[in-house]
């Protein structure tokens, strides 16, 4: 059973409809995900409207397993379970007894001494300044993503917005499923995962390519920190966190925990940051009398002590603020990495970030971020004593939502512009959004060599540049 399903997931990556996918789509209308999938474990997710035990079977390489999860209403009918004991770079099929099924497929990451290719997408930014599901084409992006056939999509923040609305024309002037109200409480919050997730290609992606999540501040609402409150005193990050973890499959979820590593072989590791849980305010002063924390002094020991074990040939820091471009409510309150000539950016404690790579020999450090709401690369030399220490990152986004493009920058890095994406006039109309909508596509072949190409919504690679692996890895 599970073997024909295989059969049929292979052929909705090359282009068939969503319908041969989901047999009962009414039941689980917001499909499937595997996400955190590593070598031997990953977590399956489902929504199961109305459902509780449900049987799940999973089938891949020589073995056949089945479990169960239990949906129920406190968790918006949403269920996760961990695989253990699964074989390195396996493919399986997984189906949820949800109705009469749904299904879906991963396949797990590499050993760690693997030296193969690797894929990896991300993007963030759906559903923003109501531009919204289109009513025809809905979320068209996802579609591009996955014909890109990565072996990894990292959904790098504001994949909601809560405290937008998507009205019934959009933006740039197209018809678009009308969206939610602004979220207060936890029913609005998963009524905004709803809303995103109903899209038949993000159900497509989630439920062919492993999923890595992360949030940003627009799954809260805008520029939003731990002590974030409504108009009407209502602290707004506990039901934005339970709704957060109830539609992620995330491994390390324990205690409301996002941020974690994952190695994809050889060449790849990826360090996941939570820049919203354990923020200093964000009208805070940075100095270095006392450095103003994004991360928190537990995720940051964290990162440096997973940044210093890591054999990786890449290092990669998934962040969903940018290192550069000033972001949040001006100079009063900086949302962001970046000072920009200020004292309210995050900018002591990225400074002590670079420092601790530069101070134990990493030549290898990529950071991915989004955000911004357009997309473009960096390449830094953070170290003023040391010109050949070099720091890339690379922006992309939006993936749907609105196109805001400029050039600010703070220069406390030293920042080398290597390409930039975005409009130099008024968008007009839908379509010509699409060309400017993008996501990112990290590749590394099989010597370590590395390639990071912006592919538009259409398909078509907008910016590239390559590097190549270390000398000592």
């Amino acid at each position: 059973m599970l073997r024909a399903a295989l059969v049929a997931l292979v052929a909705l990556s090359a282009g068939c409809s969503v319908s041969d996918f989901f047999a009962d789509p009414g039941a689980a209308p917001q499909g499937v995900a595997a996400g955190d999938v590593r070598a031997t474990s990953a977590v399956l997710w489902v929504r199961c409207v109305g459902s509780t035990d449900v049987g799940l079977v999973v089938d891949g390489g020589a073995t056949s397993l089945r479990r169960s999860v239990d949906p129920s209403r406190e968790s918006d009918w949403t269920a996760s379970v961990r695989l253990a004991d699964l074989r390195p770079d396996t493919t399986y099929a997984y189906r949820f007894g949800c109705g009469r099924g749904v299904q879906g497929t991963f396949r797990t990451a590499p050993p760690k001494d693997a030296r193969r290719p690797v894929k990896i997408a991300w993007g963030g930014d759906i559903g923003g300044q109501n531009v919204c599901r289109d009513e025809t084409d809905g979320y068209s992006v996802f579609a591009a993503i996955g014909a890109t056939r990565p072996e990894v999509f990292i959904g790098l923040g504001d994949m909601i917005y809560a405290d937008n609305e998507c009205e019934a024309v959009g933006r740039y002037g197209n018809r678009q499923v009308v969206g939610p109200a602004p979220a207060l409480e936890l029913s609005d919050f998963e009524r905004h995962w709803r809303y995103n997730r109903a899209d038949r290609h993000h159900r497509a992606l989630l439920a062919a390519v492993p999923y890595v999540g992360i949030w940003d501040d627009h799954e809260i609402r805008n520029d939003s920190g731990p002590r974030e409150e409504s108009a009407d005193g209502v602290r707004l990050l506990p039901p934005a966190l339970a709704s957060f973890l109830a539609y992620h499959p995330i491994d390390s979820g324990e205690y409301g925990r996002l941020y974690r590593s994952l190695r994809w072989g050889r060449h790849l590791e990826m360090f996941v940051l939570d820049t919203r849980q354990y923020r200093d305010r964000n009208d805070a002063v940075d100095g270095p009398e006392r450095v103003k924390s994004l991360l928190g002094t537990e995720q940051r020991t964290w990162l440096l002590e997973a940044l210093d074990r890591s054999d990786a040939t890449w290092r990669i820091v998934v962040s969903s603020v940018p290192l550069s471009i000033p972001t949040g409510r001006g100079d009063q309150a900086r949302d962001g990495w970046a000072n920009f000539n200020g004292v309210t950016g995050f900018e002591s404690e990225a400074a002590l970030i670079l420092r601790h790579a530069y101070d134990h020999g990493m030549r290898n450090l990529i950071w991915i971020t989004t955000d911004v709401h357009f997309a473009t690369g960096f390449l830094y030399r953070p170290i003023g004593e040391d010109r050949d220490f070099a720091v890339h990152e690379f922006v992309s986004g939006p993936m749907n939502a609105g196109v805001f493009p400029h050039e600010k920058l703070d220069q406390t890095f030293r920042p080398e512009r290597l390409f930039f994406w975005g409009p130099k006039k008024p968008i007009k109309s839908y379509a010509e959004a699409l060309s400017w909508f993008n996501f990112g596509l990290l590749e590394v072949d099989a010597e370590g060599d590395l390639t990071v190409s912006i592919v538009n919504a259409r398909g078509v690679v907008v910016a590239e540049h390559s590097l190549p692996a270390p000398a000592s890895r």
